[in-house]
């Protein structure tokens, strides 16, 4: 296999080796001979009796390649090494590439296995009638069509870092979810697969589907653990956030270092209204066991269900404190969940540098609305260059001809040509993948294709 294979396909085919031997599948037919000079026994190629097909392929080409072509990027964009391409072009002029289209079986098929396959070999061997269709492609047009095109034209790979960074965890996706998925978002990401995502459910939503029910409750000691948790899923750190310690460095319930100093308090409560000692006990905390300055450069945060009586109210007014809610902190973690990196936290840092203090709900929600106006804007984008693709049959499209098609589109909101880009860019980074980019020396030649879908969650 070695010698055939590029590595990144090497896992694969091992791993598809083992499995069929250990099912009695024999994948290399060999002739044995008992004599000297004497007939050769014929060993079947299947030990069983039947055989299971589960695709077909239609041929969508075939190309003729000599040696003046590129075995370098052929091999790139092929499972192949190019010494296999060069061993060829000794023996003969040259190379027939075949480009198959291949489709999922409605159903499996079980045929009889042909025992005297190894007579034929060369030769086509005919097979029952299969019912087949269409309607499971293994690549969808798009990607099938990007592939193709790359093939056909000899163009080298956009993004061979990515490359090689999927043929390093190519044998840890085997058997790491964990690194599968990173694979499979690297093979959707390079146009090698076309599998339609889903929005996978985050592990940790169990828990932050918790924050809002047991801060109305009079379990604090839970609450508070829960609230670093929320912090911590939301990007901040530091040493007040050990979410298994029963309380925060030096009495505080929680204090974040990075991105910025941030410091609060934690109130559960079921029935009763929170009074002047929770922000009285936030401020005579910070002071004391952070510098007057450190404290004053710290946002200021209450976590509390229920409601503030006056004298909380003035307290934390005056002293810029922002009180929220159990559930807009589960709100925002949530949103964190859903849609990972959402949630920027130096824009979270102005809404809540900014007046009023106190309650805070208003500010905060619309931060949130913010963010999902932003994440419906994206995926409508991202939407808008695969139906215009697959209307035009285009493999890509420019910015320009994307902003006529926004603007009569229905858009959410006004965008010029060059937010559209930025955007767009944005869309196309190897962090995100949802589109594919082709860069050009000038950003209005630049490119674009879909490689997969910004699914809306329904919360």
């Amino acid at each position: 296999m070695e010698q055939y294979y590029r590595s990144n396909f090497l896992p694969i085919a091992q791993s598809a080796l083992a499995q069929l031997t250990s099912q009695g599948i024999l994948l290399q037919p060999k002739q044995i001979s008992l004599l000297i000079n004497d007939e050769q026994l014929q060993l079947p190629l299947l030990s069983h009796e039947t055989v299971s097909i589960k695709a077909w392929a239609k041929c969508e080409r075939c190309q003729i390649l000599d040696k003046t072509k590129n075995l370098d990027i052929l091999s790139q964009l092929t499972i192949w090494k190019t010494e296999v391409f060069e061993a060829i072009l000794q023996k003969q002029p040259h190379i027939f590439l075949a480009y198959l289209r291949v489709y999922h079986l409605p159903q499996l098929s079980e045929v009889v296995a042909n025992h005297n396959i190894q007579e034929k070999l060369g030769k086509f061997v005919g097979l029952p009638n299969i019912s087949v269709s269409e309607e499971k492609p293994v690549l969808n047009d798009r990607t099938f069509t990007q592939r193709k095109h790359q093939l056909e034209k000899l163009e080298p790979p956009l993004h061979p870092e990515l490359e090689e960074l999927q043929s390093a965890i190519a044998s840890l996706a085997i058997s790491q979810p964990a690194a599968k998925q990173l694979d499979d978002d690297i093979k959707v990401f390079l146009g090698w697969s076309s599998n339609q995502p889903t929005n996978s459910l985050d592990l940790d939503l169990p828990w932050i589907q918790k924050i809002a029910e047991v801060g109305n409750s009079s379990d604090g000691h839970t609450f508070e653990k829960l609230v670093r948790r929320g912090l911590l899923k939301l990007g901040f750190t530091g040493s007040g956030l050990n979410p298994d310690a029963t309380g925060g460095a030096g009495g505080m319930d929680f204090y974040a270092e990075q991105p910025y100093p941030t410091v609060g308090e934690c109130k559960a409560t079921k029935t009763e209204k929170v009074t002047d000692g929770t922000p009285a006990q936030l401020l005579k905390i910070g002071m004391n066991h952070l510098s007057k300055v450190q404290y004053e450069n710290s946002i200021k945060l209450i976590v509390a269900a229920g409601e503030l009586n006056f004298y909380a109210l003035r307290t934390a007014t005056e002293n810029q404190m922002n009180v929220i809610s159990p559930e807009t902190l589960q709100k925002l973690v949530e949103l964190q969940a859903h849609y990972k990196n959402s949630i920027n936290l130096l824009e979270l840092k102005e809404y809540l540098q900014q007046a009023p203090f106190g309650l805070a709900e208003d500010k905060l929600n619309t931060y949130i609305d913010k963010v999902e106006k932003s994440i419906r804007l994206r995926s409508h984008i991202i939407q808008l260059v695969k139906k215009h693709l697959e209307k035009t049959g285009d493999i890509n499209v420019g910015v320009d001809t994307l902003h006529v098609a926004y603007i009569y589109g229905n858009p959410p909101e006004s965008l010029k040509d060059k937010e559209l880009y930025e955007i767009m860019i944005e869309l196309s980074s190897p962090l995100t993948g949802y589109l594919g980019r082709i860069k050009s020396s000038d950003w209005k030649g630049d490119r674009f294709y879909f490689l997969r879908d910004l699914l809306i969650n329904s919360r």
